[in-house]
């Protein structure tokens, strides 16, 4: 009896009717299959991921200009979600520090914080950046991410990691300053309150600080020396945020620290499920947020799909970015119509998830039904919690945001790239977040466009007697007195073509004896029209001057555009078009077969 599921299980997704739902529902594909071995590695990844994710949940909700329940709340109907849609079985997805930095730059500009006006403008943004996703993976245009740069990723994440960091340290030392979106404003006034400083505050936030950093960097490596089993080993260093918090509010209880000292605390926040909310459907609203909805949309797939085919990889799974489009997506719906605010998948708890034995997305649902439980029954808990405490979670949270590893590799690897990473981080620190990435796109198009319309292109020879060829500035090779051999290492388009022009017409006028220019094509991927007219008006100008050119190496779908412009018969028929370079060079008899 114990084994008959088995083969239903795995008969039942043969069903024609069924294949829709597992590709659209995943939860379909995952619930119908379930092993009963699985439920220990779930339940366990669901409860640590719960007890990290509830202080961060109300630390980022914070962060984010909101009060501390939105976050939990953002992490009930989400998380559920996406477990049925979307298709990684590790992926954590909830508030992040990044986006709820976002959420605070954008609602800034177009509600004041604590107000009424403030949580509807982010449910607005939530039920945007969620309509936005779904349509984006409903027709397949998860590609569009790609042109977002890992330079700009990367220099937007450092960046976003110092502003974060400094919007905290008001809460850290316990004094008020001025809100701004300029991080060297931010610095400028933390500098002049510092004189202000609670200490209490600050020793709170210090402690919370030492406790967290022991947790996640020293505790690990104690508890493996230790001979602590993983089992028991994981939770207990994951556990730092919940000590945390628990610590803080009995040391703030018990000694009066919020009246005796003026220790800023969240205060009262309201017990039960997450209500239900319309966001407003405002069309100025709408208009002032799209561009940043936008931004989360982008930003935020980009965190989390990398999270995602990461872990996926070192399971073997398969990771469907369009359906994580879905996903995350209905996630963010979820939150709009919940009193949360947009979330992702985050890099840290979903690690967590996969070292502690998440196979389903059933983790992030047990997860979610223990935060359900908190609000429901726990969070007069947390009235004494100091916000000094949430702003250690958020600090040491941010310092794995951090990543100078990659600017020294782009240096050695692409000096451009690392040019891109710098002025966006710059931007960002500079100009602000929303327009920071604006300046990191531009520039990271700009330079590819520098980049590309000059491409590399390389006169050839041949190797010895082999039929390889080779630049003839880093190999010994031969050449011939009346044969032009041209290797063009880019695919051609309007932003190139004239540079490709100059070069051919320079390297002919260098070879006068050349009576043949053989154009190798094995790096053209694709060519436009401006580049057909350039080469056709080429052609015509090299025949008058007495040389014929040829091509070689070309690829299928570049020859079927070719043959369909009618671009091989202006070149003179397909008796000039060779399979290889050693096949030109036997017809034109220069080497011998």
């Amino acid at each position: 009896m114990a084994k008959s599921p088995t083969p239903a299980a795995s008969a039942v997704p043969s069903s024609p009717w069924l294949r829709p739902l597992r590709r659209y529902l995943p939860i379909v594909d995952w619930g119908l299959n379930y092993q009963s071995t699985d439920l220990v590695g779930d339940a366990m990844a669901g409860a640590i991921v719960a007890i990290m994710l509830i202080p961060q949940g109300m630390a980022y909700a914070m962060l984010a200009g909101l009060p501390p329940q939105v976050g939990l709340y953002a992490s009930i109907l989400p998380l559920m979600l996406y477990a049925a849609l979307g298709t990684s079985r590790a992926l954590a997805v909830g508030p992040v520090a990044m986006v709820s930095l976002l959420v605070a730059t954008s609602v800034g500009q177009v509600a004041e914080a604590g107000s009424a006006d403030y949580l509807a403008a982010a449910l607005a943004l939530a039920l945007m950046i969620g309509i936005i996703q779904v349509v984006m993976g409903v027709v397949r245009l998860g590609f569009l991410v790609n042109f977002l740069s890992h330079a700009v990723i990367v220099g937007f994440t450092n960046a976003a990691a110092l502003v974060i960091g400094a919007s905290q340290f008001k809460h850290l030392l316990g004094v008020k300053i001025p809100s701004s979106e300029s991080f060297f404003a931010t610095l400028s006034h933390l500098v002049q309150a510092i004189p202000e400083t609670n200490g209490v505050t600050l020793g709170l936030g210090l402690g919370s600080m030492a406790v967290l950093l022991f947790f996640g960097k020293r505790l690990p490596k104690l508890l493996q020396d230790w001979g602590v089993p993983p089992l028991w080993a994981t939770p207990i260093s994951r556990g730092g945020p919940l000590l945390v918090v628990l610590a803080t509010i009995l040391l703030v209880a018990l000694l009066g620290l919020d009246s005796r000292s003026g220790v800023a605390i969240v205060g009262e926040i309201p017990s039960g499920l997450p209500p239900l909310t319309r966001p407003p459907l405002d069309i100025s609203l709408w208009q002032r947020l799209m561009p940043m909805a936008l931004t989360i949309s982008f930003v935020g797939f980009m965190e989390s799909i990398a999270v995602a085919k990461s872990l996926a990889s070192k399971r073997r799974q398969r990771i469907d970015a369009n359906q994580e489009l879905i996903g995350l997506g209905a996630a963010n719906l979820g939150a709009a119509f919940t009193g949360g605010y947009p979330v992702t998948g985050g890099f840290s708890r979903s690690f967590v998830n996969f070292t502690a034995g998440a196979n389903t997305g059933l983790a992030s649902i047990i997860t979610a039904l223990l935060i359900a439980l908190v609000v429901l029954f726990f969070t007069p808990l947390f009235y004494y919690l100091p916000q000094a405490a949430l702003a250690a979670v958020i600090l040491v949270a941010v310092l794995n945001l951090l990543d100078f590893d990659s600017l020294k590799h782009l240096w050695r690897a692409d000096r451009a790239d690392a040019w891109v990473l710098i002025i966006t981080f710059m931007a960002v620190l500079i100009v602000g977040i929303e327009a920071g990435i604006v300046v990191g796109f531009i520039t990271s198009v700009v330079f590819y466009l520098g980049r590309t319309s000059r491409p590399h292109i390389a006169e050839v020879g041949r190797v010895g007697n082999t039929e390889h060829f080779r630049n003839i500035k880093r190999h010994e090779v031969q050449t011939y007195t009346n044969v032009l051999a041209i290797r063009i290492d880019e695919s051609l388009y309007f932003a190139n073509t004239k540079y490709l022009e100059d070069y051919l017409l320079y390297a002919v006028a260098d070879h006068p004896s050349a009576d043949s220019l053989l154009l190798i094509c094995s790096a053209i991927n694709h060519i436009d029209g401006s580049a057909l007219e350039t080469l056709e008006n080429l052609i015509e100008g090299l025949r008058e001057a007495g040389v014929t050119v040829y091509l070689s190496d070309v690829k299928g779908p570049v020859m079927d555009q070719l043959l369909k412009a009618g671009f091989v018969d202006h070149l003179g028929g397909s008796e000039r078009v060779f399979l290889s370079t050693h096949q030109a060079m036997e017809a034109l008899g220069k080497v011998t077969a």
